[in-house]
């Protein structure tokens, strides 16, 4: 009873086999037809002859129905069957070879003659079983056949991979090399355009300094030009007194004169030095720095640079005047510094200062006092100079711009707007701080903080 069974639901496992879509109907049908021709099957045999004849009606019209639908499938489907799917549909043909041969061996056989209906029995009962596990067989087989057949394209796809990705890389190792090349030659272009405006820089500081320099230089050349006069009328005096007799020359002033002349020589000498260190810091701001650091007084450097901005200043415009107040630590050590470039540092920060007194200047007139301040103090293991002037501050909008290179608030033609990006440069190359307090209206104090001892 189990074959019939299972030819009858065979509509259902064929159209899963072929991947078509079976309808809802006939599923309930089919199911229907197989628990009819089950519940007929288990019937007993001493029931009457009407009633088995209407079970075995009941049989076959399941079987038959079952039939006209497989062979539906098998009719619509078969140019669609590949490989395995061709087992399902013999063990189907043998089957009904098999049923057919079952009761034609019914209708003629005798007692005597079912023994040689049994093999189409067996047939009938074990072709679907067969036909599935010979399906589920070459359906392994070709299975595996796809995935030898994935593996060799997923080979030959990452062979093609492997390959476009060293073409690639290839490319992009040139591309990097050239972007390479490129960005060498334009940092080298922008060097060497950060060397021309930095040495642009110096050479416009150094027009600032020029009238202060001049001044610097005027006065020790003045006590040159005096001392020298001076002596000359005492060698005179005594060539005098020399030509006279032993009796009327005057011998103690004679060495008074010559006391005097040594001492004149001796100041001579003392301004012909500060005219030549003036000269000598003059051509250090203008060249290029060397970049060695040296023992450094910043007391000395901050109190040279504070007097030649003022008179540069005041060279410009006689009627500017200003208070200068310097707050100089005595027991400050020397550091290790390019004072140069310390120097320049400088000279911006006092020269902004100045600038922006003068500024206030122009709008409050003589009721407002110009005072530019500069201190120097020693802070932990740091040495701090300070920059102060009671100018107009600096606006809170812009006051985290002014560091940035070619901003300025100046107007155009009296500022490159490098002046303090160049000296944050120069304070951070040192290991340094260089910050910024400022009260808008009121003030602007520039700090510089550097090491005592430089870091290794």
């Amino acid at each position: 009873m189990w074959h019939i069974l299972i030819f009858i639901l065979n509509p259902i496992i064929l159209a899963n086999l072929f991947n078509r879509k079976i309808h809802r109907n006939i599923k309930i049908l089919l199911v229907v037809c197989a628990i009819v021709a089950f519940g007929c099957a288990l019937l007993p045999v001493d029931l009457s002859q009407n009633v088995r004849m209407f079970a075995g009606i009941s049989i076959v019209l399941s079987l038959v129905m079952s039939l006209l639908i497989s062979i539906y499938y098998v009719v619509t489907s078969w140019k669609m069957l590949r490989g395995a799917q061709w087992a399902p549909v013999i063990a189907f043909v043998v089957s009904i070879l098999s049923l057919t041969a079952y009761f034609v061996g019914l209708a003629s056989a005798t007692l005597s003659s079912w023994v040689s209906v049994i093999p189409f029995v067996m047939a009938f009962t074990l072709s679907p079983s067969l036909g599935m596990l010979v399906y589920v067989s070459l359906r392994f087989v070709e299975i595996l056949r796809e995935v030898r057949s994935q593996n060799e394209i997923v080979l030959q796809l990452s062979e093609e991979k492997r390959f476009q990705a060293e073409n690639q890389q290839k490319v992009l190792e040139a591309e990097v090399d050239r972007q390479t090349h490129d960005l060498k030659q334009t940092l080298s272009e922008l060097k060497s355009t950060q060397s021309q405006l930095i040495q642009a820089e110096k050479m416009a500081s150094l027009g600032e300094l020029t009238a202060g320099i001049a001044h610097e230089i005027q006065n020790p050349l003045n006590f040159v030009n005096n001392f020298s006069d001076v002596s000359n009328e005492l060698v005179d005096e005594i060539l005098v007194e020399s030509q006279k007799s032993k009796v009327e020359r005057d011998d103690e002033l004679i060495s008074e004169n010559l006391h005097d002349i040594k001492q004149n020589l001796s100041k001579i000498a003392h301004h012909g030095k500060r005219a030549d260190a003036i000269v000598k810091g003059m051509l250090q701001h203008s060249r290029t720095t060397s970049g060695e650091k040296e023992l450094t007084n910043l007391n000395v450097l901050a109190d040279e640079y504070l007097r030649l901005a003022y008179h540069g200043l005041r060279a410009k415009d006689k009627s500017f005047n200003a208070e200068l107040i310097t707050n100089f630590d005595a027991n400050l050590p020397k550091v290790k510094v390019i004072p140069q470039d310390v120097g320049r540092v400088l000279l911006n920060l006092i020269t902004n200062a100045f600038y922006a007194t003068q500024e206030r200047s122009k709008f409050e007139g003589e009721s407002f006092k110009p005072i530019v301040e500069v201190s120097t103090s020693s802070v932990g293991n740091n040495i701090e100079i300070s920059v102060k002037d009671n100018g107009n501050g600096i606006p809170e909008a812009i006051k985290e711009k002014i560091f940035q290179p070619f901003f300025t608030t100046k107007p155009t033609g009296e500022g490159t707007g490098l002046g303090l990006s160049l000296a944050y440069d120069i304070v951070k190359a040192h290991g340094g701080e260089l910050q910024v307090e400022t009260i808008e209206g009121e003030s602007t104090t520039f700090i510089i903080s550097i090491a005592k001892q430089p870091k290794p």
